[in-house]
């Protein structure tokens, strides 16, 4: 038997960062995500890595730019208000192809909000508050077992499309405790030989001149970039989609909620079914690229959606955009750090069965 550790979320998410390859990491500390920065402080020069607790969130980001551009795996971790100081230098990074891992822990807002758990910075991870078109590959775990290997992931997918990637999980997920294995994932190891800012060497060694940049001034270099930024986009939505189907083969009432969210969808559709009522869960794992076309299928054989998030229901406009069918839609939300309970789906469905059949 594979032996179990009893962890706190945020401390699994830091010891997988590391067991994947993490060479530095930046940040600075905000609620509830803080214990990640506290092990990283402790266990990072121990191991002869870089910890640096920068003096605000984007000198945090900005470090990381400067050393994935040099090849190095390295990350920050952070909670809403603050990841949304990162969105410009998120864009940056994307522009010019440079790798990095973002940590994202919610916590309720809008604003300065609450340190009490959220999911209302969907549209912040998914949609981006940056500049231009481009986008940032996102996981989202439910379980502490499944954010130590989507770490692993994270930074696999970062490096693959030299692309920033998010893990987002949510404060309740940050701050519980479970058993976890960590184990060894066979994750290809990518290299950055061809592209990284290592120096040009000399003599023999001598290679061309290299650049990183996300400034594309005069002719059409944007123009062309931009199309080549789609078509890697494009590869991104074929190939990394992510998701979970639940007790849905003969389901009539589909549920839709993803993170710690989708638990709780499983405890009430479990009870719901002890009392007939045929019910599944679709959850997204990769919140972009988005699980569009398995949604949609999914959505042709029920009768009633039902799409529950600890938000104002954010994720609920790209699961509408995915159905393209005839079938009843609605919402089931909290915001500003209420938990979705169980009795609330439950309650919720029950009073909806009747009417469907």
């Amino acid at each position: 038997m594979a032996n179990k550790v009893l962890i706190k979320g945020n401390l699994a998410i830091a010891q997988a960062a590391i067991d994947a390859g993490l060479e530095c990491y930046f940040a600075y500390p905000i609620t509830p995500q803080n214990e990640i920065g506290e092990f990283m402080s402790d266990k990072m020069p121990s191991l002869g890595k870089t910890y640096i607790n920068a003096e605000s969130e984007l000198a945090a980001i900005n470090m990381v730019i400067g050393a994935c551009a040099t090849g190095t795996k390295a990350m920050t971790s952070s909670s809403s208000c603050a990841i949304a100081l990162m969105q410009e230098a998120i864009s940056a990074m994307a522009t010019a192809e440079i790798p990095g891992v973002i940590i994202s822990v919610m916590r309720s807002g809008p604003g300065l909000g609450n340190i009490t758990p959220s999911q209302g910075d969907y549209f912040q991870a998914v949609k981006g508050g940056g500049n231009g078109d481009y986008r940032t590959i996102v996981l989202a775990p439910s379980t502490i077992d499944e954010a130590v290997e989507y770490t692993h992931r994270i930074f696999h997918l970062a490096w693959k499309y030299r692309n920033p990637a998010m893990l987002l999980a949510d404060g309740i997920l940050g701050q519980m405790m479970e058993p976890v294995e960590f184990k060894h994932y066979d994750f290809e190891e990518i290299s950055s030989k061809d592209w990284e800012l290592d120096g040009v060497g000399e003599k023999e060694n001598k290679r061309p001149p290299r650049k990183l940049v996300s400034l594309h001034m005069g002719g059409d270099d944007l123009i062309v970039l931009n199309g080549k930024l789609q078509k890697k986009y494009d590869e991104i939505e074929q190939n990394e989609v992510l998701y979970e189907e639940f007790m849905l083969d003969d389901a009539e009432i589909m549920i839709t909620a993803f993170g710690t969210v989708a638990r709780v969808a499983k405890s009430a559709i479990m009870t719901l079914r002890e009392q007939g009522i045929k019910i599944g869960l679709f959850r997204p794992v990769t919140l972009w690229p988005f699980p569009k076309k398995q949604i949609n299928k999914r959505a042709h054989q029920v009768k009633y959606i039902l799409d529950v998030e600890m938000n104002e229901g954010q994720m609920a406009e790209d699961v509408l955009a995915s159905i393209n069918c005839e079938v009843e839609f609605d919402k089931l939300t909290k915001l500003g750090g209420q938990f979705v309970k169980a009795s609330d789906i439950v309650k919720k469905v029950t009073e909806k069965a009747l009417c469907l059949n």
